[in-house]
């Protein structure tokens, strides 16, 4: 009986660290704040140095970062918004495709009720330092009934999946 119990135990371990597993695979960010080339310099350099990247491509006319990741990795939003900020800009917008499991946990919450018709979805982050102030405002407004989004939780994600 015991056997049984470390078996189930160990099947329940696997089955909760593969959904912990967020499997990131690309990261959009549009940054605020930047006035010439060297400052979007400062943001890929940051970016670049996650051993989980792959590549950064940069699009200077709208400030964009495109992120490609490995396999595997366990990042979250946060990690992209730190990044930018430690480069002394901010996050105006951030896009995520990942696996569709991944934002099952409870700390994505869905604002919106699409359904993902692949097992590879993209979504929108919403809230505070992923979005521009102008932006947050409105959307505090708009999910006044989300309690979780006034709360302002680090660690929780309010998106908005878009396919």
């Amino acid at each position: 009986m015991t056997n049984l119990k470390n078996i189930y135990f160990t099947i329940a371990a696997i089955f909760f660290v593969s959904i912990a597993n967020a499997q990131i695979s690309k990261a959009e960010i549009r940054a605020t704040g930047l006035t010439c080339s060297m400052c979007s310099n400062a943001i890929n350099k940051q970016l670049k140095s996650m051993p989980e990247v792959v590549n950064v491509e940069t699009d200077l006319n709208t400030n964009t970062f495109t992120i490609t990741l490995k396999e595997d990795n366990n990042l979250t939003p946060k990690i992209f918004k730190d990044k930018v900020e430690k480069a002394g800009f901010f996050v105006g917008t951030l896009f995520i495709t990942a696996n569709a499991d991944a934002i099952s946990g409870a700390n994505y919450i869905k604002v919106n009720t699409v359904d993902a018709k692949s097992n590879e979805i993209r979504f929108q982050v919403l809230d505070k330092g992923f979005v521009t102030q102008k932006e947050f405002k409105k959307l505090t407004k708009t999910f006044k009934n989300v309690a979780t989004y006034a709360i302002n939780n680090e660690d929780d994600f309010h998106i908005k999946v878009l396919n």
